[in-house]
């Protein structure tokens, strides 16, 4: 199975998510969800996530000075962030609660 249409379609909020937990620049964020074993996710994937998550008003922007190299853009959730993080995490608990009782009916045969 092809799990990269799987994982755009999650995408949003598996960024987010990452977000929540503390803000972060483009690069930073990326080794950020490797890290959790996102490995398939391209960059460009994810850059455009955040530029559209911004464009969305869910993530603002701030840049900070760096000691090695140029000024970092760090993006950070705003409250509608916030709020559709946590109506997209429900919504994915109640459909993962479906998938797993769908899978875990006893199969005929």
């Amino acid at each position: 199975m092809d799990r990269s249409q799987l994982l755009k379609g999650l995408l949003d909020i598996i960024v987010l998510r990452v977000l929540e937990r503390q803000d972060g620049y483009g690069y930073e964020i990326l080794n950020r969800l490797r890290a959790a074993g996102f490995d398939d996710l391209g960059d460009a994937s994810v850059y455009g996530t955040l530029r559209r998550l911004y464009r969305a008003g869910y993530l603002s922007t701030y840049v900070q000075p760096s000691e090695s190299g140029p000024h970092r853009k760090y993006y950070s959730l705003t409250e509608p962030g916030r709020k559709y993080l946590r109506q997209a995490r429900e919504a994915w608990e109640d459909v993962s609660a479906k998938m797993r009782s769908l899978f875990d009916v006893p199969t005929k045969g």
